[in-house]
This record gives structure tokens, C-alpha cells and sequence, in this order.
């Protein structure tokens, strides 16, 4: 199984999301851009997150914690499409986006969106809630069904709001992954509990 996790913006939990998936499904995982907070980034985290994941290279390491054109630029580097490909491995994948879909890559168009449509991966969209959660989460949703992008479903992140939920899989027509709750401590056994009882769900997506 292969899995692009996308979040509706920032800050959502798509790390702890993506551990925790490929915990479940005992998978690679793979960030291909990481900006910013080199000492401690999303790979170093998941690792230190997991004990059945096999966490592969960033393809771009860039130092400002910024939009990935942003810090790219003050890098020197300018990021394009073909500089990408999916790793080659035997067994589950988890693919992390950065930001949000509409995050630019570069100044010349290339959004993460294009980036999620160019792996051809089903997503898993990240959902958190808060005000103006159900208007990001639909148009995210959207923004996927406009590129004929697979989505495997939405997998909640945090204290859990049923309206918004229920308005969010109503109108989006999609089916809930599940929950993560909130937690004050994100540890191996926190991920490690989560994936357990996230794995069937995602066998069955």
C-alpha cells in the first residue's frame, strides 16, 4: 500500500498522522521536502516516533522554516517536478507533503498539488479542527477531485467537533481513515498505541 499524506494547512499533525500510518502498516516513509528545523525535521522525528518504519532520505533539505519556494530561493536552488522520484522499495510507502496543496515548490507554478498528482499516490488528507476547518478541509477536498487525484479518505487529527466532522464526510463524500486524539506528549508508545488501532482501518481503505 501507498499513501501521499496531505494536510489542509499547516500545523494539522500530518507528522504524527504519517508515524502513525506507517507504524500501522510497518512502511517507508519518505519526506521528500523538508523546510526548515533541520536538528529535529519530520524524518528525524518519525524515526524517533517508531519502531517498524524504515525512514528513507529527503530529496530536499532546505534551512528556512518557510514555504518551500521561499526557503528554496534563499538556498539557491530552484526546485522543478523532474527533480523528483517516487523510491523504489519493496513494501509500504508513506509519502509526507509539506504545508498545505497550494503551497508553491517554486516561482514558476509548481504547487504541492502538482507534486501529489505527479506520484499518483491516493491520498490521506489531514483534517484538524478549528474555525474554518470544514472551509479548508472541502476545498482541499476540491482542489484533489479537480485533478482526478485518488482520495483514500479523511483522517482526523485532534479534539474531536462531530458536527464538523459530520458536515466535513457529508459534503466531501468521503469516508473518515479515523481519528488520532490530542495528546500533550507525542512518544513511540503514543504512536506505536495509535497505529494499532488505526490498522485495520487503513488495510480496509
Amino acid at each position: 500500500m501507498k499513501f501521499f499524506v496531505a494536510g489542509i494547512g499547516t500545523e494539522v499533525g500530518k507528522t504524527v498522522a504519517s508515524a502513525v500510518i506507517a507504524e500501522a502498516l510497518q512502511a517507508y516513509y519518505w519526506k521528500p521536502i523538508q523546510a526548515g528545523d533541520l536538528e529535529d525535521s519530520d524524518s528525524i522525528k518519525v524515526k524517533r516516533w517508531t519502531q517498524n518504519v524504515v525512514v528513507l532520505k529527503e530529496r530536499y533539505c532546505l534551512f528556512q522554516p518557510m514555504s518551500p519556494h521561499a526557503a528554496a530561493k534563499i538556498d539557491g536552488i530552484e526546485i522543478k517536478k523532474e527533480d523528483f522520484q517516487l523510491p523504489d522499495v519493496e513494501g509500504n510507502l508513506i509519502v509526507e507533503g509539506a504545508g498545505g496543496l497550494m503551497v508553491p515548490i517554486n516561482e514558476h507554478g509548481f504547487l504541492m498539488l502538482d507534486l501529489v498528482e505527479y506520484f499518483d499516490l491516493p491520498v490521506i488528507l489531514v483534517s484538524r479542527n478549528y474555525l474554518g476547518s470544514i472551509n479548508h478541509t472541502l476545498l482541499s477536498v476540491e482542489a484533489l477531485k479537480n485533478r482526478g487525484i485518488s482520495i483514500a479518505g479523511i483522517l482526523f487529527n485532534g479534539e474531536e467537533n462531530k458536527e464538523t466532522e459530520r458536515i466535513i464526510l457529508e459534503y466531501s463524500g468521503l469516508k473518515k481513515i479515523g481519528r488520532i486524539p490530542q495528546a500533550d506528549i507525542i512518544d513511540k508508545s503514543f504512536v506505536i498505541k495509535q497505529a494499532g488501532q488505526l490498522k485495520q482501518l487503513l488495510i480496509n481503505s
